[in-house]
């Protein structure tokens, strides 16, 4: 079973600005290979550190709302939220490890 949230403009509320956990989402198409590429190390650091961080994906052709809000114009794009606030937000494709230290800054 993923522990990776599938996040929709109508959801995205309820998902991420409430949560009680520091949250990651991943702003992401289909036709975007570098989402591909790091579609693995999401899904292997959403294991590592499930209970701990919520991970989210965001379909960025099916949902227009919210990466309009956020202003993503890059994918693969990575925001970090914390009791509901973006902390920090990471754009492109690089190595899992860098990813997890922008994790590690969350906890």
């Amino acid at each position: 079973m993923s522990t990776v949230y599938q996040l929709s403009d109508e959801n995205f509320d309820q998902e991420i600005i409430q949560s009680s956990l520091p949250v990651v989402i991943d702003f992401w198409a289909d036709w975007c290979q570098p989402c591909k590429a790091m579609a693995p190390a999401i899904e292997g650091l959403a294991q590592k550190y499930q209970g701990k961080i919520k991970f989210a994906k965001m379909d960025v052709v099916n949902n227009r709302t919210i990466p309009t809000r956020f202003a993503i114009r890059s994918l693969p794009t990575f925001i970090f939220f914390k009791r509901g606030e973006v902390v920090h937000t990471l754009i492109g494709s690089f190595p899992a490890s860098v990813l997890e230290e922008e994790l590690k800054q969350l906890l």
